[in-house]
């Protein structure tokens, strides 16, 4: 059995090289995650989306998958266990990813999935603390426009191949690509970064302007042209969203259920966990529904949170001031519930307007190692008419703390993992983003919430996320329209039809992503549930999460081992 990482023998050498080699493999291939991640070092590139440069990283990974296969996991201490086994979960996904390659034939505007997105996304949060970060800064927006070229090349490849792009998608590049094409260069955000003192900084900011202006927009106008002039004609209509649509599709969607749920389970199964999660929620909407609104009817309770004008926001700076506030109270009741932990600190961003039409509600971007950018929960704050009040409390503890910015800050202190395991957040999904669902119901345990409206948000969020479950397998799996799909999700959760919308969209353009929230949260708390029950009066829940969050992100398998390990080690 897997035991604590904490349990400290010599490391095995080639396991402890294989690691570090995959560590460069990944973030040179993905430099722009590096850059969120705050992995430094990579700062200066751009990713090589060419076929060419993705059949060299899958090269590489393969290769390394071989070696690792030649190292006797059995033979290894605990620690190195853990390792060989997160390293081997990481590897295979990393490879199907780029060899099913899903992006290429889901053009979108979604940060993660799409490539110019994640350049938008992460070129302005770069650190410049000196002189060589501003060089890589303004190397990195030289190489951007073959960056953009080679995009639509790939998309032209897929389509050549009869891999095309939704509708839907498509039109949300084109609005993207417009907005940024819109933009005057003072309010330009791949010229955001703020400089060192100690550089000449009108020298600096005409060279970025001069590369923005001469070589990265008629790049961005040579994509946006593509996708309105070959992708758009092709692309398919909103009853054939689903990846299963495109050659290889089927496939690919169980390698990126395999890879975002870190899970063997099948679509079918997900589908009906969805199901059952949504009808086990009844009880709960009724009782906080009767307590609050004199009703305990499901539909009534949704129709009064939709319809009550007064659980609207009135301005963008109102919302900025729920999840502050929010994320105050967690930080002052942290140290009961948690481990001690010395951790960067979390701000509050609001974003770009720009993104508005196809970004989430919020996300997380975690602080750089160097300790010269903080951990960040980017919430979305245009047209507070339409977003609700009761919704943004949970919303901050699923992205701040106690939810990703906890984690993920706790993990860069990890100092005696290797850096491939300190540094995650997408690749593993099913444990990165089942904690972010955990800690929305472990606010409530906290006593975090400040009414029964917000703990409502609470439910209508965690029926989102079972309406994930029954949605994207219903697209990819079973062939819903985006029309069935957004009436489904409309009818089960209490969210507004803007988000409604670009929470389809944003399945659509990222297949099995979103499975990956309800799923974790299960088996983190059905773990938790074997500790209570096995360990009795010895369980303490600060133990029980610093036992989570102590190994960083780990594939569900082997989270359990270490969970099991733990309760061995404390009932003895």
């Amino acid at each position: 059995m897997i035991g604590n990482s904490e349990q400290m023998t010599e490391t095995n050498t080639d396991l402890a090289k294989l690691s570090d080699e995959f560590f460069q493999i990944q973030h040179t291939a993905d430099p722009f995650s590096a850059t969120m991640l705050g992995v430094s070092g990579f700062d200066a590139l751009v990713p090589d989306v060419s076929r060419a440069g993705t059949a060299d990283t899958i090269s590489k990974i393969s290769d390394l998958e071989r070696r690792l296969e030649g190292i006797d996991a059995l033979k290894l201490h605990s620690a190195d266990r853990i390792n060989h086994a997160v390293l081997g979960r990481l590897a295979w996904g990393a490879r199907t990813d780029l060899e099913n390659v899903l992006w290429e034939a889901s053009a979108s505007a979604s940060g993660y999935s799409s490539p110019q997105a994640m350049m938008f996304m992460s070129v302005p949060t770069v650190p410049l603390n000196n002189s060589s970060d501003v060089d890589q800064y303004l190397d990195r927006l030289s190489r951007l426009p073959a960056f953009l070229d080679m995009v639509l090349k790939r998309h032209r490849e897929a389509n050549a191949e009869g891999r095309f792009s939704t509708r839907v998608g498509v039109g949300q590049a084109i609005g993207q690509l417009s907005g940024h094409l819109g933009l005057s260069l003072a309010e330009d955000t791949l010229l955001s970064p703020k400089l060192p003192a100690d550089v000449d900084h009108d020298r600096v900011k005409g060279r970025a302007a001069e590369i923005v202006t001469e070589s990265i927009r008629p790049a961005m106008r040579r994509l946006l042209a593509g996708l309105q002039d070959e992708l758009l004609p092709m692309a398919r209509p909103d009853d054939r969203v689903g990846i299963r649509f495109i050659p290889g599709g089927e496939a690919g969607y169980r390698d990126a259920i395999r890879r975002h749920t870190t899970t063997d389970l099948t679509p079918t199964e997900i589908h009906q966990i969805g199901l059952d999660c949504l009808a086990d929620l009844e009880a709960e909407w009724a009782e906080l529904g009767g307590r609050t609104f004199g009703t305990r009817e499901v539909p009534e309770i949704l129709s009064r949170l939709r319809n009550d004008r007064s659980l609207r926001f009135t301005k963008g700076s109102q919302i900025v001031d729920v999840v502050t506030d929010a994320l105050h109270r967690a930080e002052e009741a942290r140290n009961d519930w948690f481990p001690a932990y010395a951790i960067a600190d979390c701000t509050i961003e609001e974003i770009n307007p720009i993104e508005a039409g196809s970004a989430a509600l919020a996300h997380y971007r975690g602080p750089s190692a160097d300790g010269s950018r903080a951990g960040a929960h980017c919430v979305l704050t245009t047209a507070p008419q339409d977003r609700f009040i009761y919704e943004y409390e949970a919303l901050a503890f699923h992205e701040s703390t106690p939810g990703h910015h906890l984690q993920l800050s706790v993990a860069q202190t990890l100092t005696h993992l290797p850096a491939f395991r300190r540094f995650l957040d997408a690749e593993v999904c099913g444990y990165v983003e089942g904690w972010g669902l955990y800690s929305e119901r472990l606010a409530d345990e906290m006593g975090l919430y400040t009414s029964d409206i917000s703990r409502l948000g609470m439910l209508s969020f965690d029926a989102l996320r079972a309406c994930r479950l029954v949605v994207d397998t219903g697209i990819h799996h079973l062939g819903w329209s985006r029309q069935q799909a957004m009436e489904f999700m409309w009818e089960n959760t209490a969210t507004t039809r803007e988000n409604v919308r670009n929470e389809i969209d944003r399945y659509i353009s990222w297949p099995g992503q979103a499975l990956a929230y309800m799923i974790g949260r299960r088996e983190i708390s059905r773990l938790r549930t074997v500790a209570e029950a096995r360990l009795g009066s010895k369980f303490d829940i600060r133990a029980f999460h610093g036992t989570v969050l102590g190994n960083g992100a780990v594939p569900l398998g082997v989270l359990e081992q270490i969970v099991l390990g733990w309760i061995d080690a404390t009932s003895n």
